[in-house]
């Protein structure tokens, strides 16, 4: 059997962590605590908005009647602001001189924005023939009504949905609560940043990891490091185990000095899978005991980010309530050729821009998973799938949005 055959297609790896997920406790918070999640149920509007017929322009409201017959010119008996009443009918023959958000006055059905007009006089307003045809009303209930769905549930929140919810006086919104995450490294090799490297390496996974669980939603309760020795590993990997994800960098391939997963398998972790189909990101162990998964990411920092946007990011987004926890890829075309081996699904970081009505993708110089280079820069994750050898200039390509950008 071929190599490649054993390994666990990306999709099938992906549906079996979120299967793995275990719910979190609900709680009731403020609205702005709970921009990132999904609402546990569907939420209700309270009120009907808008709550009248409103001009969508500064103009002249008519009714639609008197602009009839040509160019007309009307007496113009009164004006309204925004946040004035509507105050009596309009009368038949007439025109109000009306902002933009300002109630219709009763009788009006429609307003004509003020650069289609011209003032003959003092007080008087000439329409255009074409005037006939306008609108500019944004009428009561537009946008939602008293009573309608306001937010699904699972509809991740953000800031235009927290607008609907202050403007409904909905202050506070019942939500999964966030996600607890420990996060650790291994390796011998590895110094803190703040440390002399001298003959090691700085431990980039750690701060980097930890910036990206926050910026998505989680809360960071445990951060460690340990080196290659498996006592050390496992009581680490114990340490953390009291948080809904332990998420570790390094330690899970074939490697002499690789201990993750054998210790997780010493601690009684049901592992689900091991490898998957993917470059970078192969070596991926996944396993669960009691209410704690585990999820083992490579070593090279770029396999480390790739693998975080695949798994661990909708991971995350699942655990914080969302329905749909995977973005929507785009179309593109590839700018340039791509070549690779039969076998694995590449990931290639590309830099995207648009022209000639499409989004060209420029596969980034370096793409090597060993050196952040290869991904500083990338905008979207180019999917090349497992059974494509090769992509010529302009091919049609699949465009994952990157996150990890600020």
């Amino acid at each position: 059997m071929p190599e490649h055959a054993a390994l666990l297609p990306i999709d099938e790896a992906q549906a079996r962590l979120l299967a793995l997920l275990p719910t979190l406790p609900e709680e009731t918070v403020e609205v702005e605590a709970a921009l990132g999640r999904g609402p546990v149920e569907t939420v209700l509007a309270r009120r009907t908005l808008p709550p009248w017929d409103n001009s969508a322009m500064d103009g002249f409201a008519v009714r639609r009647g008197d602009l009839t017959g040509g160019e007309v010119e009307l007496p113009v008996v009164r004006t309204v602001h925004a946040g004035d009443p509507s105050g009596p009918p309009l009368p038949a023959g007439a025109a109000v001189r009306i902002m933009t958000g300002a109630p219709l006055p009763p009788g009006a059905d429609a307003v004509v924005k003020q650069e289609d007009t011209s003032a003959p006089s003092e007080g008087r307003v000439r329409f255009p023939a074409s005037a006939a045809s306008v609108g500019f009303v944004r009428r009561r209930g537009e946008e939602v009504r008293e009573g309608a769905p306001l937010i699904p549930a699972g509809t991740g929140l953000g800031l235009a949905e927290a607008g609907l919810l202050w403007a409904q006086g909905i202050l506070e919104v019942r939500v999964p609560r966030r996600p607890k995450v420990a996060l650790i490294s291994t390796g011998d090799e590895l110094c803190r940043p703040d440390e002399a490297p001298l003959g090691r390496i700085v431990d980039t996974n750690l701060p980097v990891l930890a910036a990206a669980l926050r910026r998505a939603g989680a809360e960071v309760v445990f951060t460690g490091h340990a080196p290659d020795e498996p006592e050390r590993v496992r009581a680490l990997l114990e340490q953390a185990a009291t948080a809904d994800l332990v998420l570790s960098t390094a330690g899970v391939s074939v490697g002499a000095r690789d201990h993750v997963r054998p210790c997780l398998e010493a601690m009684g972790v049901a592992l689900d899978f091991w490898r998957v189909a993917l470059k970078p990101g192969k070596p991926l162990v996944v396993g669960r005991r009691g209410q704690t998964v585990f999820l083992g990411l490579p070593g090279n920092p770029t396999s480390a980010l790739v693998t975080f946007e695949l798994f661990v990011r909708p991971a995350l987004r699942r655990m914080l309530g969302h329905e749909r926890p995977f973005p929507t890829p785009v179309p593109g075309r590839l700018d340039g050729r791509y070549t690779k081996p039969a076998g694995l699904t590449h990931l290639v970081r590309v830099a995207t821009a648009f022209r000639e009505g499409a989004l060209w993708a420029t596969p980034l110089r370096t793409q090597s998973s060993g050196t952040l280079a290869s991904s500083a820069g990338a905008t979207h994750l180019m999917k090349v799938p497992s059974d494509v050898c090769s992509l010529d200039e302009g091919a049609p390509v699949e465009l994952a949005p990157l996150e990890w950008r600020w």
